[in-house]
């Protein structure tokens, strides 16, 4: 399992420039004009993880392979998008199925570039975004509830009913300017409406984009609901431009611990609740990312998803362990090595060997 962010914001807030420092690419345009990005642009990027490389020189693998992460980015939306101002609401779609929604949001000064609506203030962008998101999704309810309501009528009415009032109910809290992720469903009417693909549902964070002194940082927060990451995307782009050996350097003599990509996979799992358990043995070692949460069999499921229902018992360590002992041998002599059913929930950092039928 990987998981997906679809990048929104207004034009010219450096989307497309934290874009391609985020996948050390040159794919997006980032010029210096709004709706310079025409077609939507989409990088899957690795998960950094120190741990792979200590677990595959215990166990000699011959292939590391780091669970991945998909940016989507999209172009910059303007206020009237969903009525069909400018080039955003077009690549909506484009963004429909990803896992979470990352909104960029400028909080940088700089008289050479444009912004398109000749001031910088955050939390009105902010403002314009959700409310656009907010009316494209409401497009989509109005249409599915006109037909809920005209398939309830006569013999269909016990059957549709359900779909009509949680689609009214939703209707209602767009309309009022508030996300859908708002509203308190049950499992049923969660599942009608997931079949939506609601922009607002998704799970949203704010990367608020300062120059490369943070300016701006402490007093730019545009909504307590959600998580913010503070990161200069010009920085980072300066970053991207380094070898790995050679940016890791310059953020040591910065004072800096993290990157921009790693500071929003960072706050993208914990905003998903994602956890990530490890493989290890002599062909590769492999990081697998979960829901927090998911018990054993789900887990080998994502490998391979036989692995479910032919499911036994799983081997587990830590990967602490795992490496201080020195593998699998060595952890089931220690007494380190855990012998987990299928009610066992796997933790972030174990290491699992999977028995399967």
């Amino acid at each position: 399992m990987s998981f997906s962010l679809g990048i929104v914001g207004l034009p010219n807030v450096g989307k497309s420039t934290l874009f391609n420092a985020l996948t050390r690419s040159k794919q997006a345009n980032a010029a210096n004009y709004p709706f310079c990005t025409i077609d939507p642009n989409i990088g899957v990027v690795e998960v950094p993880d120190d741990r792979l490389q200590k677990l595959a020189v215990v166990s000699q693998s011959q292939k590391i392979i780091p669970t991945v992460i998909e940016f989507v980015d999209i172009a910059g939306l303007v206020k009237g998008a969903a009525e069909g101002q400018g080039l955003g609401n077009k690549f909506l779609s484009h963004i429909r199925e990803v896992d979470a929604i990352v909104q960029v949001v400028r909080a940088f000064s700089d008289t050479n570039v444009i912004h398109v609506n000749n001031r910088i203030d955050p939390a009105e962008d902010t403002a314009v975004i959700n409310t656009e998101l907010a009316l494209a999704d409401l497009q989509t309810v109005e249409k599915r509830l006109k037909a809920a309501k005209t398939s309830a009528k006569g013999a269909g009415a016990k059957e549709w009913q359900p779909a009509v009032d949680v689609f009214q109910k939703v209707f209602d809290q767009l309309q009022a300017g508030a996300p859908a992720r708002e509203l308190d469903l049950s499992d049923d009417e969660m599942r009608l409406v997931k079949e939506l693909h609601l922009l607002t549902m998704k799970p949203m964070l704010y990367v608020v984009n300062v120059d490369e002194t943070g300016n701006m940082k402490l007093e730019t927060r545009v909504d307590d609901t959600a998580p913010h990451v503070y990161i200069s995307a010009n920085l980072e782009a300066e970053l991207a431009d380094l070898s790995l050996e050679e940016a890791k350097q310059y953020l040591k003599e910065s004072g800096m611990e993290q990157t921009g990509l790693d500071k929003l996979i960072s706050a993208g799992y914990q905003l998903l609740e994602l956890i990530t358990f490890l493989t290890s043995g002599e062909p590769e070692t492999r990081a697998w990312t979960v829901k927090r949460g998911t018990k054993a069999p789900e887990a080998a499921g994502v490998i391979h998803t036989d692995f479910i229902k032919g499911f036994i018992k799983a081997d587990v360590a830590n990967w602490q362990d795992f490496v201080a002992v020195g593998g699998w041998a060595k952890l089931r002599e220690s007494g380190k090595m855990r012998l987990e059913g299928k009610a066992y929930e796997v933790q972030d950092g174990d290491v699992c060997y999977f028995h399967i039928a």
